[in-house]
């Protein structure tokens, strides 16, 4: 794809999100026409909702040539199975407003917003109570990316309850020398530990360089008992798998070849990228659910971006949504935490 310099990309090219037919509905076909247009205008979402985009053909990704239009029509094709994981969450924003090349920088507060853009007050840790952005609908999610937000990083849990997490997150993360097999050889024994702990977890790709395993929690658990259930695993996992399981965070002081086992990320206003979220990466790739089936040597996790996503929502429907339908129970994790 030509660039100018400008670094903006020339349009022309392949649909992102999905395919769009010769009467292709909105949003996709009004995001097309508008980077065709020159990349600034107005998208109308309905029912009195307009948002403000511009620069949409701005590249994001130099090495793909794919541009903030790309990643705004991305999230668009797969709205369906993105916004309810959204859904009354408080997002962080990590801004890259000239693509993953360019200077970020993190945002919590909500700040000026349009008009359909969902925002609430919450409780911060100080006590005191902030303005945040809130996902769950199409505008405040594609008005995230028009500020140059790519990855989707919702909080663990929802308003009004937001105290009580709904799942519990454990990152297999990985040194620079480790082969991807390796982590998912160890992926494979947690899945067999958990069953046999009677817990349920679904799996995706961390979209960097490892996986992320998150146990769906039953109603009413604290941000407490979550970063318990995760420590208690990842020490078990870490005990029985020492030549390939560490705690140790720093990266130097850990035994070669080994997977930090990072079950830190469970407090309260934490968060870890969404399923189906884009990350800051060279490729474009994506968060991608997995069944735990496809735990294999030939799983690659370049396979799956924002050009190869919404095919395969098309043929597999939403992987995440329906693994995360399993709650573990209050019984369960009560036998591991050892007060049943």
């Amino acid at each position: 794809m030509k660039q100018g310099s400008s670094g903006r990309a020339k349009t022309g090219k392949r649909p992102i999100g999905g395919r769009v037919p010769r009467e292709a509905p909105a949003p996709l076909a009004q995001l097309e026409e508008i980077e065709r247009a020159g990349g600034d205008g107005t998208l109308d979402l309905g029912r009195g909702v307009s948002l403000q985009v511009s620069s949409l053909d701005k590249v994001f990704f130099p090495d793909r040539g794919l541009t903030k239009g790309d990643v705004m029509r991305y999230y668009a094709g797969v709205a369906p199975a993105v916004l309810p994981l959204l859904k009354d969450r408080p997002l962080i924003l990590k801004r890259f407003p000239n693509g993953i090349t360019g200077h970020s920088f993190f945002q919590q507060n909500a700040g000026a917003h349009p008009h359909g853009v969902r925002v609430a007050a919450v409780a911060t840790e100080d006590g005191e109570r902030a303005m945040r952005l809130v996902g769950g609908d199409l505008a405040t999610l594609l008005y995230t990316v028009q500020l140059g937000t790519i990855a989707v990083h919702p909080w663990q849990s929802r308003l009004p309850k937001i105290d009580y997490a709904d799942y519990s997150t454990i990152d297999l993360d990985p040194g620079e020398a480790v082969e991807f097999p390796r982590i998912v050889e160890l992926a494979t024994y947690i899945e067999q530990d958990l069953t046999a702990l009677a817990l349920s977890a679904a799996l995706k790709t961390s979209g960097s360089r490892g996986l992320h395993i998150v146990l769906p929690l039953p109603a009413h658990t604290s941000y407490g008992r979550s970063a318990a259930l995760a420590e208690a695993i990842a020490t078990h996992v870490a005990a029985k798998h020492p030549k390939l399981a560490t705690l140790e965070r720093r990266l130097q002081r850990r035994p070669k070849g080994t997977i930090y086992v990072d079950a830190q990320q469970n407090a309260r206003g934490k968060s870890v990228a969404s399923a189906y979220s884009v990350r800051e990466r060279p490729g474009a790739p994506v968060s991608a659910p997995l069944r735990w089936t496809e735990l294999t040597k030939s799983l690659r996790i370049s396979d799956f971006t924002i050009e190869t996503m919404p095919r395969r929502i098309e043929q597999l429907g939403d992987v995440w949504g329906e693994a995360m339908k399993h709650r573990n129970t209050a019984r369960a994790i009560a036998r591991i935490l050892g007060d049943a």
